[in-house]
């Protein structure tokens, strides 16, 4: 996608024990907590209505604690009566986490916290057990794939120009808390320092597969996600391999400098928060494989048709030139396509 200014709504979804979050039409910005609870281990069910004598739907009159609420060992969890008083307590310490239809207590013990942050100045529009959705207007740049957790911190460019691979040699603490740019390329070891060093995310044209591999293991499933936090976020923008950026993406990363940004890695979208005339949204480029099964390149020139015919893969169909290059028709495609 080119850059576009204009309204955006970023869903984050909840782990299983959300114990609290934002109501809606509360005003947030990135990076603040709008989610928090804990990963919970096995249910301890305590009996509780036919302990106390009560019926299932009488249980809330008579109980001292509701539930997502913590409670120790020897907590009241309800208690009728006064001179022949029945009470039921909690046996271990951990977080009421349902009552069930017949009237009893499920308690989990807490085994790791979380928390979910913003990823957009703005509003919150939604707010249940499933996700936090926050609408914003903000500039937004889309990538093909992106992993690892989302980021929140300044823009800084890490690379002189488009063309340009992302060195280790350019990432140190003093980029600590920063989203990161790079040109064509960033290999696994860029990655790693990056994360290393503490680097909010990192954004280039493209990385290798088998760095990413190298990087993310077996986490990384089919959408470009990772199923852990401890990892570095990165988000690749036009492909894997190597791909300089276009002039048209390149260009506001550069004045975006020091601006603050979100990376969504859900989306895999890039969403920086400065004035709409910050920036001037350019037309797409199109985008073009380099050969019939090469590294994807931004096109200096609209393609040209061209006859139909055999390439190296032994696919036939029609071409286009490309700055000088025959290449099949169906590898060109505008940068904002849908992939």
């Amino acid at each position: 996608m080119s850059w576009r200014y204009g309204t955006w709504a970023v869903e984050h979804p909840l782990p299983v024990g959300c114990s609290q979050r934002v109501d809606v039409g509360a005003t947030v910005r990135a990076g603040d907590i709008v989610a928090s609870g804990a990963i919970v281990g096995d249910v301890h069910v305590v009996i509780g209505a036919r302990r106390l004598g009560v019926a299932p739907d009488d249980l809330e009159l008579v109980s001292r604690v509701r539930p997502v609420a913590l409670v120790w060992r020897g907590t009241v969890l309800a208690r009728t009566g006064r001179r022949s008083a029945r009470a039921v307590t909690s046996p271990i310490e951990g977080r009421l986490v349902h009552v069930t239809a017949a009237g009893d207590f499920a308690i989990a013990p807490p085994l790791a916290p979380w928390v979910v942050r913003s990823t957009m100045d703005g509003r919150v529009v939604r707010s249940d057990a499933a996700a936090v959705s926050v609408e914003g207007r903000s500039w937004a740049l889309s990538g093909i794939a992106a992993y690892g957790p989302d980021a929140i911190g300044e823009i800084a460019l890490g690379v002189d120009g488009a063309g340009e691979a992302l060195a280790p040699s350019r990432i140190d603490v003093r980029l600590r808390g920063r989203i990161v740019v790079g040109g064509a390329r960033m290999a696994a070891e860029a990655i790693t320092r990056a994360h290393a060093c503490g680097v909010a995310g990192l954004v280039a044209g493209a990385a290798p597969a088998g760095g990413l591999r190298v990087v993310y293991g077996d986490d990384v499933d089919a959408r470009g996600g990772s199923s852990f936090d401890d990892q570095p976020s990165v988000l690749c923008l036009v492909g894997f391999g190597s791909a300089p950026l276009p002039r048209e993406v390149f260009g506001p990363l550069v004045a975006f400098a020091g601006a603050r940004a979100a990376l969504h890695v859900a989306s895999a979208r890039l969403f920086v928060f400065a004035q709409a005339s910050a920036a001037v949204a350019a037309t797409a480029p199109m985008l073009a494989l380099a050969d019939d099964h090469g590294s994807v390149r931004p096109l200096e020139a609209a393609p040209a048709p061209a006859a139909t015919m055999r390439f190296a893969s032994e696919v036939t169909c029609d071409a286009v030139e490309a700055d000088g290059t025959l290449v099949p028709a169906p590898n060109v495609l505008p940068l904002d396509a849908d992939r």
